[in-house]
C-alpha cells in the first residue's frame, strides 16, 4: 500500500487550487456560467458516493440541518458569483489575495452573533491585512480602468465565504462530510443557475474548449485541491493547512505571469505580502478561527 505525506499531498493540493483563477480567465463564458457548470459537474462527480453509500443518511436528515445546509450553500453561489466576476475586472493576484481574507469577516462573525472574545494579536493582525488590502486597491484605482470595481467583488466573495464557513460549521455537526458537501453543491448548483436565469446569462451551447475548462475547474480545484485539504485534516494540523492554503495567491500569480503575461504592479506585491503576512499572523494567533477550516469544503476559489 502507497503511504502519502500528507503534507506533500497539502502542496499539491495548493497548486490545483491555485489553477482555479487560471482557468476562468481562460475561459470567455460569463462568469455564472462558469460557476454553474463548475458545481454541477462537482455535483455529478459526487452523487455516485451519495447513492451508494449516503443514502440512508440523506433520509434521516433534520429539517433544520437541510436549511442549514441549503443556505450555506446559497451563499456559496454569491461567492463564486461574486469571486469569479471579479477576475473580469482586475488582475489574479489582486483577486486571489483579496479573497483570502475571509478570516477577518469570520471573527467578526464570531465577536457579533457569538460573543467570542478578540486579542489584541488578532486585532493587529486584521489591521495589517486591511492595510494590505488598502495598498492593493490604492494601486489598482491608480491604475485606472475598473479593477477597484473587481476588487470591491473579490472582497464580497470573501465575506459570502465568510457566511458560508460559519453556517456550515454548524450544519456539519450532525452530517457526514460528504452527505454535507453533496447538499450544499446542490444547492450552489441550483442558485446559480436562478441567478443566471434572473441575469438573463447564456448556458448553452458553448464550444468544445470551454466544456473542458467547465470540467476541469470540477475536478481539479475543486474536487482534487479540496478533497485532498479536507483527507489531510485528519494528519495535519488545521493551523498548517490555513498557512498552506496562503500559498494560493503566489501559485495563481506565478501561473498567471507565465500564462498572460499578467504582471504585478509594486502595489500588488507590497499589499499582497502585507495581507499574506496578516492572515498568516492571525491564523497562527488564533485557534478558534483556524478551527473554522475544518469544515469540509473550504473553498475560497
Amino acid at each position: 500500500m502507497i503511504k502519502i505525506n500528507p503534507k506533500l499531498a497539502v502542496t499539491i493540493g495548493v497548486i490545483f487550487v491555485s489553477f482555479s483563477a487560471i482557468l476562468i480567465k481562460l475561459s470567455e463564458a460569463s462568469p455564472l456560467a462558469i460557476a454553474f457548470y463548475r458545481m454541477l459537474f462537482s455535483t455529478l462527480l459526487v452523487l455516485p458516493i451519495m447513492v451508494y453509500k449516503k443514502s440512508d443518511e440523506i433520509k434521516q436528515i433534520k429539517r433544520k440541518t437541510l436549511s442549514l445546509s441549503i443556505i450555506s450553500g446559497v451563499f456559496l453561489a454569491l461567492h463564486f458569483a461574486s469571486w469569479i466576476t471579479s477576475i473580469e475586472y482586475t488582475s489574479i493576484a489582486s483577486s486571489t489575495v483579496l479573497v483570502t481574507i475571509h478570516p477577518i469577516f469570520i471573527v467578526f462573525g464570531g465577536y457579533l452573533f457569538l460573543k467570542e472574545k478578540v486579542s489584541l494579536r488578532i486585532i493587529l493582525s486584521i489591521l495589517i491585512a486591511l492595510l494590505g488590502s488598502i495598498i492593493i486597491s490604492l494601486g489598482d484605482y491608480s491604475a485606472g480602468g475598473n479593477a477597484t470595481y473587481g476588487n470591491i467583488l473579490a472582497v464580497l466573495g470573501a465575506l459570502f465565504v465568510s457566511f458560508y464557513m460559519m453556517i456550515g460549521k454548524v450544519a456539519r455537526k450532525n452530517l457526514s462530510a460528504t452527505t454535507y458537501t453533496f447538499i450544499v453543491y446542490l444547492s450552489c448548483t441550483i442558485a446559480l443557475f436562478i441567478l443566471a436565469l434572473i441575469s438573463n446569462v447564456p448556458i448553452y451551447p458553448y464550444s468544445s474548449k470551454e466544456w473542458l475548462i467547465f470540467i476541469a475547474l470540477a475536478v481539479f480545484p475543486t474536487i482534487l485541491g479540496h478533497s485532498i485539504f479536507n483527507w489531510s485534516l485528519e494528519y495535519v494540523k488545521t493551523t498548517f493547512l490555513s498557512t498552506a492554503i496562503l500559498g494560493e495567491p503566489v501559485f495563481a500569480s506565478i501561473s498567471a505571469f507565465i500564462i498572460f503575461n499578467e504582471v504585478p504592479s509594486s502595489w500588488n506585491i507590497i499589499g499582497g505580502l502585507t495581507v499574506i503576512i496578516g492572515i498568516l499572523l492571525f491564523v497562527r494567533n488564533d485557534r478558534t478561527i483556524a478551527a473554522q477550516n475544518d469544515i469540509v469544503d473550504d473553498i475560497a476559489s
